[in-house]
């Protein structure tokens, strides 16, 4: 079975909060190098303006993959996790996440595309307060293999 092509324009219900917590960013931006001293010096951020540490730009992969798993593990959209690649990310921030946010994530999918035996699947996931006040905007595209390849 492939992905189902109705998929497209399926919306999912928000995730429950995530609390951006001080000790995750500074472990995120040790992975990720992210060296600004606003992502781990609390005095810093202040400095510059912030009331907590400043999440590096791609922190909210965490909850943006959190809210994306709705429409991965949906049983109607045929999506066999083990022949999935990562095809692209792309973040719009209307602000940056600090330590303290409270977030939640909703996962659209925007387009299922079959290409050559593959399916491409892109999703949308807005990620904003619990009030509703918008953090960022997370595209996501897998592509998920075709049973031949």
């Amino acid at each position: 079975m492939g992905v189902n092509p109705d998929l497209q324009g399926r919306s999912y219900p928000p995730t429950e909060p995530y609390l951006v917590g001080r000790e995750k960013v500074r472990e995120f931006a040790a992975a990720v190098q992210a060296t600004h001293p606003a992502h781990t010096d609390l005095a810093a951020a202040q400095g510059l303006g912030y009331a907590d540490l400043v999440a590096p730009p791609t922190f909210l992969v965490t909850l943006a993959q959190k809210a994306e798993a709705a429409a991965v593990n949906d049983p109607e959209a045929g999506i066999d996790f083990t022949r999935v690649v990562h095809a692209d990310e792309r973040f719009t921030h209307h602000r940056p996440a600090v330590a303290g946010d409270e977030l939640i994530g909703t996962t659209s999918v925007e387009s299922v595309k079959s290409l050559g035996g593959h399916t491409m699947v892109t999703t949308a996931t807005e990620i904003a307060t619990p009030a509703g006040e918008p953090v960022s905007t997370v595209r996501s595209t897998l592509l998920v293999r075709g049973d031949g390849a």
